[in-house]
């Protein structure tokens, strides 16, 4: 019912396609990271799936109607895409009683989110004061007016003080634990590493990757152990029989390139050697985007 569906979704621009036949879905109980380079396609899509442009072809749903459907559209999906288009000439709350009454939206529901977006000392500014923390966090509250079942936010974390970032951090699980679906677009890879549980990366337009955030890093990183030991010459003898070797690291540690922390502990108890320490390190989420999205920027700057 709350799942967002794309089939085969274009948009063409003249000769250029801002979005090539693309196809994914977003589900429910999970936050969904929409990654991409400047122009891969992030925004048109948003745009598309809200009835604000039209496709070329394919289709974007909301539980398998369109979104200009909907009679009262606040109710189904609430959407954050550009925090400076609200009047500057009304006050916050105003801005979120109009909302309300133009989808038959209780007005007790405005003090609820402007309440839980924390920006209730600010309701009775007018907007044009508000700084641009402000402007998300009244963004998100008119999102959240319509206690929608699918939430789209581009960059709600720009323009938080780091009290607004973990708040946005916890806000996106807890929404996406209630049942939501959510879509969070973002260029922040250490946020998006910090909420999300599912990725779509798109890149010129087209899909590259759609899959959980777990597999997204393992697929681009190589095993590697990072360790302490009390007997290294024993581990490196054990450890040159499979074939690997160990190498010394910084603050007395030991790293192990192309084994698991699981095999690794393993050998070790068998050969009786101590461990005081030992993880795996694994590619961050920022090296495993840039590796696959290295060629995808037609904005890059030179080396």
């Amino acid at each position: 019912m709350n799942s967002i569906e794309i089939r085969e979704l274009t948009r063409r621009y003249g000769a250029t396609r801002a979005v090539d036949h693309l196809t994914f879905d977003v589900l429910p109980g999970r936050v969904t990271g929409f990654l991409g380079p400047n122009g891969a396609g992030k925004s048109t899509t948003m745009r598309l799936l809200l009835g604000l442009d039209r496709p070329t072809s394919g289709t974007a749903t909301v539980g398998g109607q369109r979104f200009t459907t909907f009679t009262e559209p606040l109710r189904r999906v609430g959407a954050l895409l550009d925090p400076q288009a609200i009047h500057g000439g009304r006050t916050g709350r105003d801005h979120l009683r109009l909302l309300a009454a133009t989808n038959r939206i209780p007005a007790s529901r405005v003090e609820e989110v402007l309440e839980r977006s924390g920006i209730a000392p600010a309701a009775d500014r007018r907007v044009g004061k508000y700084s641009l923390g402000m402007r998300q966090r009244l963004g998100i509250a008119a999102a959240l007016l319509g206690d929608p079942g699918v939430l789209l936010l581009d960059e709600p974390a720009n323009g938080l003080d780091p009290e607004g970032i973990v708040w946005i951090r916890r806000l996106l699980r807890a929404l996406a634990a209630e049942g939501r679906t959510v879509l969070v677009s973002s260029h922040l890879m250490s946020e998006t590493a910090a909420f999300a549980d599912h990725l779509v990366v798109l890149g010129r337009g087209r899909l590259l990757a759609d899959t959980s955030m777990e597999e997204f890093i393992d697929a681009r990183s190589t095993p590697r152990v990072r360790l302490r030991t009390a007997d290294p010459v024993s581990l490196r003898a054990a450890l040159a029989r499979d074939g690997f070797e160990l190498v010394g690291a910084e603050g007395g540690r030991w790293v192990v390139e192309g084994i698991r922390a699981e095999r690794l502990g393993a050998l070790a108890a068998a050969e009786g050697i101590p461990l005081l320490e030992l993880s795996d390190e694994r590619a961050s989420l920022e090296q495993a985007y840039l590796d696959l999205t290295a060629d995808q920027s037609p904005f890059a700057a030179a080396p």
